[in-house]
């Protein structure tokens, strides 16, 4: 992991990190003092998360904010002691920062009473305005950045869940985490003036990958 891939949590207590991980791991339920080794770990809880979503969300279903809760800790509840729990420290990523900690939960609540409102269920019929739900919901939800870790994960996962609600195949991300993956990050600095174009875009291509 490099500089550039690491959150800056100026201020965060060293009993965060995991003992004998030189200060690269979070501190974890499961004693891992390596990236690799936790990065599968997460992988593998978030496949099974997936699996058990994709029986549970019903096409109807309207999320509401602790939805995004309860989804973050059925996937990493068995890795962090603090899954589910939106975040009490500031974070940044090469020199951008995400909302305050303590804006988080009235920023979470807007979120819901706006985005999620307007966009669950996600039950268009259209290509176009199934890419403007996910992507005005993807921006908004990644602006906030409300947990600790797995937040880009996550929104793909709601993206996915989305999806499925407008008939959908599971998405495929690939160019997002690869060669677009520039590009998606000046889409999410984008939604910071409420320019959601950059992401709708991209969500038509993930769409249109996907089909």
């Amino acid at each position: 992991m490099t500089s550039r891939d690491r959150y800056d949590t100026s201020g965060l207590p060293e009993d965060q990190y995991e003992p004998g991980s030189n200060g690269t791991v979070l501190k974890n339920l499961l004693g891992i003092t390596t990236r690799e080794e936790l990065d599968t770990a997460e992988t593998a809880e978030l496949w099974l998360a997936e699996e058990h979503l994709l029986g549970e969300v019903e096409q109807g279903q309207t999320f509401i904010a602790q939805d995004i809760r309860n989804i973050h800790n059925l996937w990493l509840g068995n890795i962090y002691s603090w899954s589910g729990d939106y975040r009490q420290v500031n974070l940044s990523k090469d020199g951008f920062s995400f909302a305050m900690a303590h804006t988080i939960p009235a920023l979470m609540a807007e979120f819901e009473r706006v985005q999620l409102k307007r966009y669950s269920p996600c039950n268009f019929t259209d290509s176009e305005t199934i890419a403007q739900a996910l992507g005005e919901v993807h921006v908004e939800l990644m602006l906030i950045h409300p947990f600790r870790e797995g937040n880009g994960r996550l929104g793909r996962l709601l993206a996915t869940l989305m999806g499925l609600q407008a008939g959908l195949p599971l998405l495929d991300f690939s160019e997002l985490a690869g060669v677009r993956k520039e590009e998606y990050f000046a889409a999410v600095r984008a939604g910071l003036d409420r320019d959601y174009q950059p992401m709708i875009r991209l969500f038509s291509d993930v769409i249109e990958l996907s089909v």
